[in-house]
């Protein structure tokens, strides 16, 4: 396949050892026919339309327009200048873009600011947790979800992995700010920022031979089904690590959590009726959707192979700590994702981060001394904070942007 590394496809073995030297990728399992009823979401109605049929009915023709008329360059511009819930949107814009920003930048009715609230001071009292499963297992459930793998690399984002990471971080991590529904937040804007990137990839991919090729019949990427697929990559996953690892949790902060990041949904552009009302209405959805899904391509693999890499070499120059980073990655979403990224086996570091990291988290917790924490866990713990601060600084200056093209070549 072009431009992917038949070096690492064949070093990976295990699971991606049977795709040989070809490359090719193994096939994504099907996803289950879609039964999830309305009835369990935050509108409590709905179609019942299966997610893998809809897109965005406003953004998607709106931005084609944008980037067929020559506008993206200008828009750009005055993008990088809104940064801040409370700013207008800019005047300058294209008189449609302003009004579809202008209605999308606006709260669901179903928005409870006092949820808000607290999910701000849940995020920062667990931030630690928070931004490990969400910044670096995330990621790793990013790269083996196969439609999501093959459109960050066939897009103009995959060229440049690092720029990536800093428009992801920007993302990611306004969602968890303690400020990041308040005025002077910024979630508001790089969520609509992000629901236009959206647009315009559903609207360059269909043209880039590469990505057909290898889209497995499908159209038009990004369905609702797969912004739910992602969106489960997060909460849900985060969630059900947290339980896991047994962080006490009270019932005011599981929903405001989830409280949280159903409203980001609905900011992305994902439809009321597909967004979970509860946690067991999400695990039941991500059990649907997400987990039959999971696979590995040789997209997924170079991706997968790129961020590691990345993140080896903010802990230590030289990447030699890249054995600890695999380690870490296979401890975060388990052995058959890690299998399916290609990520190499650990013995040792898998079996020290397996019996460190628990008694780490309930150190933090209060719930044993200090005493009972070998001293290697805090070895783990600093890798971590590096591994957490690369996904936060990589969001220094950088701004969400349309793109105009694919990746190129």
């Amino acid at each position: 396949m072009d431009g992917l590394s038949r070096r690492k496809m064949l070093l990976t073995g295990g699971t991606l050892g049977t795709l040989g030297a070809l490359g090719l990728a193994s096939p994504a399992r099907a996803r289950t026919l879609w039964t999830w009823a309305p009835s369990a979401s935050v509108a409590g109605t709905g179609a019942g339309l299966d997610p893998e049929w809809v897109w965005d009915d406003e953004a998607d023709p709106l931005v084609a327009s944008v980037i067929d008329r020559g506008d993206v360059p200008r828009v750009n511009e005055l993008l990088r200048t809104w940064t801040r819930n409370d700013q207008p949107v800019p005047a300058q814009l294209p008189s449609d873009l302003r009004q579809f920003m202008e209605e999308t930048r606006q709260l669901p009715a179903w928005a409870d600011r006092a949820k808000l609230e607290t999910a701000a001071r849940f995020n920062e009292s667990r931030g630690i947790y928070l931004n490990l499963l969400n910044g670096v297992g995330g990621g790793m459930l990013s790269t083996a979800i196969p439609r999501e793998a093959r459109a960050v690399y066939h897009s103009k984002g995959g060229a440049d992995m690092e720029d990536r990471v800093a428009k992801t971080s920007l993302l990611g991590f306004a969602v968890g700010d303690l400020n990041a529904y308040r005025p002077d937040g910024r979630i508001m804007v790089e969520a609509v920022k992000t629901r236009l990137v959206h647009a315009a990839v559903r609207h360059l991919l269909p043209q880039s031979p590469h990505w057909t090729r290898t889209s497995g019949g499908q159209a038009v990427p990004i369905s609702q089904a797969d912004m739910l697929v992602t969106w489960h990559s997060l909460p849900t996953y985060a969630m059900r690590k947290l339980l896991d690892w047994k962080v006490p949790l009270t019932a005011a902060d599981s929903e405001a959590y989830l409280h949280v990041w159903q409203v980001t949904a609905h900011m992305l552009g994902i439809r009321d009726e597909y967004i979970p009302a509860t946690w067991a209405a999400a695990d039941a959805q991500s059990r649907q959707i997400l987990d039959p899904v999971l696979a590995a391509t040789p997209e997924g693999v170079e991706l997968t192979d790129i961020l590691l890499g990345q993140l080896a070499e903010q802990t230590s120059p030289g990447g030699l700590d890249r054995p600890l980073v695999n380690a870490l990655a296979r401890y975060l979403v388990g052995d058959d994702v890690a299998d399916w990224d290609g990520i190499p086996r650990e013995p040792f570091w898998e079996q020290a981060i397996a019996t460190a990291w628990p008694k780490l988290v309930a150190f933090r917790e209060k719930l044993i001394p200090l005493p009972l924490v070998p001293p290697l866990a805090w070895t783990i713990d600093e890798a971590a904070r590096k591994y957490i601060m690369f996904f936060l600084t990589k969001g220094q200056g950088t701004s969400i942007v349309i793109p105009e093209t694919n990746r190129p070549g």
